[in-house]
């Protein structure tokens, strides 16, 4: 028979409930992955062409029990769209949920800094400016531009930041001048182009999975898994971090040094994953909030159900935009800023009912 609570010493019974408070967690995240894997399904099984869903496992598992056009759509279209909504989702999420802590403000994301508005101008250039880099058969540079706008914004902010104080007030200061400041050079551009090149600027603002491909696909994986890894090395500085400023330098970390190098991997993350799909708001934003409600502020469960959450926010979209107009695919961009609005509104009101 197992003794009451109060009558074990006290290390076992906080052992036990700690246990018990970790296990709640995992569960959690377990529902998360259960969740994100039956989205994935439906994202590959939706489409102008209907695939049943023990088709679309059949396919998975042994291709070639499907006929060679399902096998065509399934791997060459349905397939790196899906995959590509999950590493997006992932990266924006993660993002989210590490400049939340960094800059202790519940509203950061990526597009905090102005990342997404320094993307759009860098691919806006090499559209108006005609580049072309072509590679693995197909132009990259528009991607390549926006990586380079995304990746300088992040160097401008952390020079300017290290020369007047990485301080949380500063960093995003100069993320919202950065912001305006692209987003005017981005509707000069658009001023001046032509209205091919302006019809190519709008739909990458829009953000679309419909150019996704395997090539990209391992190209965003090759960014997004070393950002993984450096993030998961530091849930414990960032989850003292979260405790405070104060509090995390008692402990003996350096603040300022791990502000900077959160901001620099979050920027490197989401702008490798905005670089081939163009801007996709409120992923970044709403799914760290998600996870925090779920499984708290410990780090090691936040980070990877922050991911988690934003990769089924991106699947369950993907569906969405193919399913909303019969026989039309709306923008990603579109549907996530119109479900994400609802969805952090009803958040925001929750912990406020809650507070």
């Amino acid at each position: 028979m197992t003794p009451p609570a109060d009558a074990m010493p006290a290390d076992v019974s906080l052992a036990r409930r700690y246990r018990r408070f970790s296990g709640a967690r995992l569960a959690w995240i377990a529902a998360l992955a259960l969740a994100l894997a039956a989205g994935f399904v439906l994202d590959v099984a939706t489409g102008p062409s209907a695939f049943a869903f023990g088709d679309v496992v059949a396919g998975l598992l042994r291709p070639d029990v499907l006929p060679i056009d399902q096998r065509v759509i399934l791997w060459e279209v349905r397939l790196p769209q899906a995959v590509m909504a999950l590493l997006v989702g992932a990266a924006l999420g993660l993002a989210g949920a590490e400049m939340q802590t960094a800059l202790n403000n519940p509203l950061a994301s990526p597009f905090t800094l102005g990342v997404s508005a320094a993307a759009a101008v860098g691919a806006s250039v090499a559209i108006v400016g005609g580049l072309a880099l072509p590679a693995f058969g197909e132009n990259l540079a528009v991607p390549l531009g926006a990586f380079a706008g995304a990746a300088g914004a992040t160097l401008l902010v952390q020079l300017l930041a290290r020369r007047y104080g990485a301080s949380v007030d500063t960093v995003v200061l100069f993320g919202i001048a950065l912001l305006f400041c692209f987003e005017a050079l981005l509707w000069l551009l658009q001023y001046v182009a032509d209205s091919d090149s302006l019809q190519q600027i709008v739909f990458w603002t829009m953000g679309s999975l419909a150019r996704a491909a395997w090539n990209k696909i391992a190209i965003v994986a090759a960014v997004l898994a070393p950002c993984c890894a450096w993030s998961l090395r530091n849930v414990w500085a960032l989850t003292a971090l979260r405790s405070g400023e104060d509090q995390a330098r008692s402990f003996g970390i350096a603040v300022e040094r791990l502000r900077l190098a959160t901001l620099l991997r979050v920027s490197l993350s989401s702008a490798a994953a905005l670089s081939f799909v163009g801007i996709i708001g409120f992923v970044g934003l709403v799914g760290p909030h998600i996870a925090r409600l779920l499984v708290g502020e410990d780090h090691r469960h936040y980070l990877p159900a922050s991911a988690l959450a934003g990769a089924l926010m991106l699947s369950l979209a993907s569906t969405l935009s193919k399913t909303l107009i019969p026989g039309v695919v709306l923008p990603i961009g579109i549907i996530t800023a119109l479900v994400g609005v609802p969805m952090f509104m009803a958040l925001v009101l929750g912990r406020r009912r809650r507070a």
